[in-house]
């Protein structure tokens, strides 16, 4: 009996291990179910043309490229007189026709895209010069300027300054802005007057387009 009872158990399980097997081995043949496709919503805010990331990233390349690129005035001048060397000066066509260095060409910030850049500054290895309203105290004193044959009654520069040159707030300097800017756009060989100068007393000289 006891033989019989091990023979019907070892039996049973032998025929349980054969006859599962198969329906296993069925299911596993079977081809998995389609998956539903979810739709994509797309983004409503979505614009390629807008990369604020990307500008941050430049805007700390440009940063570190800036730190060697600020000139003193004299250094300014200097190589503005250099063979090829452009001075940009990147404020609103108002206010550069009203007062601008010396020899400085305009190309207002809100103007500047691929096209305008090709235009005006088509060497892009060429070396640039920039300044802004943030550069001069306060537009300088209305009629303290110094003399020059450009200005020979002092008055000229003074009158102008206060108007051409109004401060803005050292975060949104238009320098930076620029500068930036011009790096994005692959610009590399830029430099930026660093100081802040007196109309009164400033090295540079001015001229205007009004009078």
């Amino acid at each position: 009996m006891k033989y019989l009872v091990l023979t019907l158990v070892f039996g049973g399980g032998y025929l349980a291990a054969h006859v599962a097997a198969p329906t296993a081995n069925s299911a596993d043949s079977q081809p998995p179910a389609p998956q539903k496709a979810v739709a994509k919503v797309p983004d409503p805010l979505a614009n390629p043309n807008i990369d604020f990331n990307g500008y941050l990233k430049i805007a700390q390349e440009a940063a570190q490229h800036r730190e060697k690129r600020r000139l003193t005035e004299s250094e300014f001048i200097k190589m503005s007189q250099e063979k090829g060397a452009i001075v940009l000066d990147a404020r609103s066509k108002e206010k550069y026709d009203i007062l601008h260095i010396k020899g400085a060409i305009n190309l207002s910030f809100p103007d500047i895209d691929i096209e305008s850049l090709k235009k005006t500054l088509p060497d892009r290895d060429a070396k640039i010069l920039i300044y802004c309203n943030n550069n001069f105290v306060n537009g300088g004193a209305p009629t303290t300027v110094r003399i020059t044959p450009d200005n020979p009654t002092g008055k000229l520069v003074g009158l102008k300054a206060a108007l051409a040159f109004p401060g803005k707030g050292a975060i949104a300097s238009l320098n930076i802005s620029t500068y930036i800017a011009l790096y994005g756009y692959g610009y590399k060989n830029v430099y930026e007057l660093g100081p802040q100068l007196d109309p009164s007393s400033a090295k540079v000289t001015f001229e205007s387009n009004t009078k």
